[in-house]
């Protein structure tokens, strides 16, 4: 991995105000991730683990410091111009899916790609072929009271990777799995990223997921404690 990093953050701080006291989320947080790499970054709860990735995720502004992604500096953008660089540039999975529970797989799927400039068979197009990447295509117009939770949680993945972004960022994808269901989920990811060269993130408080990364980022009291390469746990093999 060369080239310039893709996630940069230097010096991040994030203050919020409770009850008249300043609660400080993030303390001063230097962190790089290189375009390709699948990183789990862990801690307890109230680690700051969840505040870094909501500002990596454009989801959130940090109180001082700096943040780029892809040579952008995040901190200059106007709301209108952070949400389009979310949209094109970003995938997001969430424990609890977030799929609407009265539409279809598919429909679930073509949403991110609705405000694309696509005709319609373009986007039904797309959408059908991620779900085909997760093994869902025939699940098409299922609606998700009528999947498994693991199921919901690849069509879930399905719409992250719909605008072919550069990062994905998944907060606790398998907290609501159980076992069986999470390896799965893991083999997705690392499938994703060894076929599409996609960035992966992942936030976990569970060791058994970060080892199916390449590297682990720990959290504690809001700064990071440690930062080391994994000897991880392969469940996608290219070649089968």
């Amino acid at each position: 991995m060369s080239g310039p990093p893709l996630i940069q953050c230097q010096e991040l701080t994030k203050v919020y105000p409770l009850k008249g006291v300043a609660v400080h989320a993030l303390r001063g947080v230097d962190l790089e991730i290189a375009r390709g790499e699948m990183a789990a970054i862990m801690g307890a709860s109230g680690s700051g683990k969840s505040t870094l990735m909501n500002i990596i995720g454009c989801m959130d502004r940090q109180t001082s410091g700096r943040y780029h992604l892809d040579g952008v500096d995040v901190s200059t953008l106007k709301e209108s111009e952070l949400a389009s660089l979310r949209n094109k540039k970003l995938g997001f999975v969430f424990q609890r899916y977030n799929l609407l529970p009265r539409a279809s797989a598919l429909y679930n799927v073509e949403l991110p790609l609705f405000y694309a400039g696509l005709s319609g068979a373009e986007v039904t197009a797309r959408a059908l072929a991620a779900l085909e990447r997760v093994g869902l295509r025939d699940f098409a117009r299922h609606r998700p009271n009528q999947m498994s939770g693991g199921q919901q949680q690849r069509v879930a993945i399905a719409r992250a990777m719909v605008n072919n972004p550069l990062v994905i960022l998944a907060d606790e994808p398998t907290g609501a799995l159980d076992t069986a269901s999470s390896a799965e989920i893991m083999g997705i990811f690392q499938q994703m990223h060894s076929e599409q060269g996609v960035t992966v993130v992942i936030v976990t408080h569970e060791p058994d997921i970060a080892v199916y990364c390449q590297r682990k980022i720990t959290m504690r009291d809001g700064s990071i404690a440690g930062d080391e390469p994994v000897i991880h746990r392969t469940i996608f093999n290219r070649g089968a």
